[in-house]
């Protein structure tokens, strides 16, 4: 049975972890103190309940508490080494814990713990990180709270700040809570509703006094030609630039990317102080944790060409480097961990928008959360004062903490597929669906492209949220239908590594039954159709220069004879060519090419029950129902192919297993002689 009090604490924090204008995703963390009986002695014990590290507060279960002992926690005081040795204390929790499951303690346990106050909450709201960035924040807060809020000048998270804060409160009885320098607010109350009630006074409290006095054009006067661009062309712009941007966020290592143009990103863009607030950095620690200490910002105004664009942004990524490696060797002692990296994780472009990066769709997108949160930080100082953020020497302390590379070295082993972004077309059911699904469960962001929209949509849903997959709708036999779907993968995460061409359909006729009209249908969706796709997502694979591959579901029928299939036969054996054509033409830019050659799928397939399956069934003698069957007996291995075999194939070839193949065609058959490669 759950204690009351740790109920209490979890709703509080997913009331206070879902509105973002309290804190970030993953940021801040909540703590209540109150007894449990110690299974030992049967006596009552005094425990703290505090976000575990790594939760967030707005989804936070009660799994995902650290529980430790309030006796023991408070005797770590006694054995304080001093702050030259605080991270040692990190260590000591564990030996405060209580039973066992829960989550690992945080960084932060310490305040919770060492704060004389029932519940505590330590939140990062914009309003409040504004007041502790702006460079008088210490007399703003005396002037906007009174003596109802303390203030606490920077310190690194870490037990020592635990005991200022506890300090401060003793100081203080008449305080609800304070702000910390540099970094965000501490709340605290006798009752969990005293509590988040407080926290919610501070961080609206704040926000009002921005609103009533900040000046008129915080971020300056509007640079001529920075404006925002028309919504099309906005996009239109994103979209030729992503697969560049891409190349310069991955040259390390490979990332997924997300594209916002939120209008207060673009608004900060097209205002003459963004160059020096960009250059100045983010201050809260979980904020440039995410999106490093700062961005890369195109110094040209919104209506340069692409061509300019792009060249320029060569120039200021390998300026980036030196720069970020320069930081890096400024602060680094012999014990700090290796660099990680030297490329930006945030991309400002002025007119167009953000782009951000991380190790799947997610990190990315909530890194460019974390930075319009700057933005808003940013605004809010530089509107009241000016905007000071902690020095950089304390962001490179906090970026290669030591705590902070157990973290990451923490971390689950990535998925065979991660990072990379797969286009499947006509993959809203059958071979294409199990692919996609395939793709995804190996950690693929997917990208489902079909005819029917709503179709693709609900079959991405299936896959998970839009981190994961997303469907839209693709005529492949439309050039410009084609260059919009590459161009929305593009845009959804950041680039393109895996072209399924799958879309395809079946007549089952005759030569002489046969008519011009069936023909060309045929081949303009699949063999012009793969050639669009293609040509389209080649040129985004050639600029990213991250290499890639193009899989085309060919059949075993683009090598086997058979009877009443002249315009299909013909088609796939098209689509066969173009896969030793262009594995030949694409190698030098490190893209593998490759088909599969599928035969007898006829469980969970479009074309078969679109009746093509009828039509064959004919052919053969058999009824429609058998024949799965019948395709299975006449195979060596007498088993019938699903759509999930073609996947496991795909899968392989796309795999680092199959890093030197291309050129191949690979039969999912179950082994039929007449097709053999030969």
């Amino acid at each position: 049975m759950t204690n009351h009090v740790v109920a209490e604490l979890v709703a509080r924090s997913n009331r206070l972890g879902s509105d973002p204008k309290n804190t970030n995703y993953a940021g801040g963390n909540t703590s209540a103190k109150g007894t449990e009986t110690d299974p030992v002695t049967g006596e009552p014990v005094e425990l703290v309940w505090v976000k575990g590290s790594g939760g967030d507060l707005g989804t936070l279960t009660e799994s995902g508490l650290a529980a430790l002992r309030l006796d023991r926690m408070r005797q770590l005081v006694n054995v304080y080494p001093g702050v030259e040795r605080e991270d040692e204390m990190v260590a000591a929790f564990d030996y405060c814990l209580h039973g066992k499951g829960g989550a690992a303690p945080s960084i932060d346990t310490a305040m919770h713990g060492l704060v004389d106050a029932v519940h505590v909450d330590h939140l990062h709201p914009d309003s409040g990180i504004a007041v502790a960035t702006a460079v008088d924040g210490e007399e703003l807060t005396a002037k906007i709270f009174g003596d109802r809020v303390a203030w606490v000048p920077w310190r690194r998270p870490g037990f020592q700040l635990g005991l200022d804060i506890a300090k401060i409160k003793t100081a203080n009885p008449q305080a609800i809570g304070c702000v910390l320098g540099g970094h965000g607010i501490t709340a605290w109350g006798d009752t969990s509703e005293e509590s988040e009630a407080n926290s919610l006074e501070i961080i609206n409290a704040a926000a009002t006094y921005i609103a009533e006095h900040s000046k008129p054009e915080p971020f300056g006067a509007a640079l001529d030609g920075y404006a925002a661009l028309p919504d099309d062309q906005r996009r239109v712009k994103a979209a030729a630039l992503a697969p560049t941007l891409r190349s310069i966020a991955s040259f390390d290592k490979p990332m997924v990317g997300h594209f916002t143009d939120d209008e207060r990103v673009l608004e900060f863009l097209s205002r003459s102080e963004h160059p020096r607030l960009a250059e100045l950095g983010t201050s809260c620690p979980d904020h440039f944790l995410r999106t490093k200490v700062k961005p890369l910002v195109l110094d040209l105004p919104a209506g340069a060409s692409v061509e300019d664009s792009i060249a320029r942004l060569g120039e200021l990524h390998e300026a980036y480097r030196a720069d970020y490696q320069a930081y890096y060797e400024r602060h680094a002692t012999p014990d700090s961990p290796p660099i990680r990296g030297a490329d930006p994780l945030i991309i400002l472009v002025p007119g167009v928008g953000m782009f951000s990066y991380g190790k799947d769709k997610q990190t990315a997108r909530v890194a460019g959360e974390f930075y319009l949160n700057a933005i808003n930080v940013m605004r809010g100082a530089e509107g009241l004062s000016t905007y000071a953020p902690i020095d950089e020497s304390e962001k490179f302390k906090i970026e290669y903490w030591a705590l902070e590379e157990a973290k990451l070295q923490r971390m689950p082993k990535p998925k065979p597929l991660a990072t990379r972004i797969a286009l499947v077309t006509g993959s809203a059911s059958g071979i294409g669906k199990a692919i996609a699904v395939r793709l995804a469960a190996e950690g693929a962001c997917v990208v489902i492209a079909d005819l029917d929209a709503a179709k693709a949509q609900a079959a991405a849903a299936e896959i998970g949220g839009s981190d994961a997959a997303v469907g839209i709708a693709a005529d492949v036999t439309d050039e410009e239908a084609v260059q919009t779907a590459v161009d929305a993968t593009l845009l959804a995460f950041g680039g393109i590594d895996i072209v399924i061409n799958n879309a395809g359909l079946s007549l089952s006729k005759s030569l002489l039954d046969t008519t011009v009209a069936d023909w060309d249908l045929q081949h303009n969706v699949m063999a012009k159709g793969s050639f669009l796709v293609s040509r389209a997502a080649a040129k985004a694979l050639i600029e990213q220069k991250l290499g890639g591959d193009i899989v085309y579901i060919s059949s075993k029928n683009s090598l086997f004879a058979g009877p009443n299939n002249i315009a299909y036969s013909a088609t796939k054996a098209d689509q066969a060519h173009q896969v030793r054509l262009l594995a030949a033409e694409l190698g030098e830019h490190g893209v593998k090419v490759n088909g599969i050659n599928p035969d007898g799928v006829v469980r969970g397939s479009g074309i078969f029950a679109g009746g093509w399956g009828a039509k064959r069934a004919a052919v053969y003698g058999v009824p429609e129902e058998e024949l799965g069957k019948y395709y299975a007996s006449r195979t060596l291995l007498k088993r019938e192919v699903l759509p999930e075999n073609v996947a496991n194939a795909v899968f392989v070839l796309c795999s680092a297993d199959l890093s030197h193949t291309t050129g191949l065609h690979i039969p999912v058959d179950a082994g039929v002689a007449a097709a053999f490669l030969r």
